[in-house]
């Protein structure tokens, strides 16, 4: 589950601005990777003029946090291709943005290259590695892997957050189906 309730009307801006803060984080809650606590902080700030006033609001509640909370958070990403998706743990969410870069089709070489980077970027970091699968071509991932690896850890911290208000922006505007 994503997280998203079953609604007898499409989600609207107006529906969720007149949300208890109950079926806020319903709705919203897994927007951010197993952070319903981004939802539920979120919801203070409503109304919402905008799906991109909304996303600013719980990106902002993200950023404001301490960094041990940021660290934690990020660490509560899959890793691309590992574990949660081999036992389809996965939210829906990360599901299909996985399976959309190929993600899910890899071969077993692709498979093994792909937990090997995973280790050693986990290893160097201590975050696992994030990117917007949906802005890219399963090469395109293993390239920028690939790259990322060797950058300085504070790099990669604040990558692994711009990677984040990518992959966010894009689920809050699918919830409000805006193109």
């Amino acid at each position: 589950m994503n997280g998203v309730p079953v609604l007898s009307a499409p989600l609207t801006l107006d529906t969720l601005n007149a949300m208890d803060r109950s079926a806020f984080v319903d709705a919203l809650g897994e927007t951010f990777e197993h952070a319903p606590w981004v939802a539920e902080s979120a919801w203070l700030e409503r109304p919402f003029a905008s799906a991109e006033a909304l996303h600013a609001a719980m990106i902002g509640v993200v950023r404001r946090s301490p960094q041990t909370t940021q660290i934690a958070f990020l660490c509560g990403h899959p890793e691309l291709a590992g574990r949660e998706a081999q036992a389809r743990s996965l939210t829906n969410d990360s599901q299909h943005e996985q399976a959309s870069a190929g993600l899910g089709s890899m071969t077993q070489e692709e498979m093994a290259r792909m937990a090997h980077l995973n280790g050693i970027y986990r290893d160097r970091h201590g975050i696992p590695f994030i990117i917007a699968a949906l802005r890219h071509t399963k090469a395109q991932i293993f390239d920028e892997m690939q790259r990322r690896i060797d950058r300085d850890t504070a790099d990669e911290f604040v990558e692994a957050m711009t990677q984040i208000a990518h992959i966010t922006r894009l689920r809050v505007r699918a919830l409000l189906s805006v193109n």
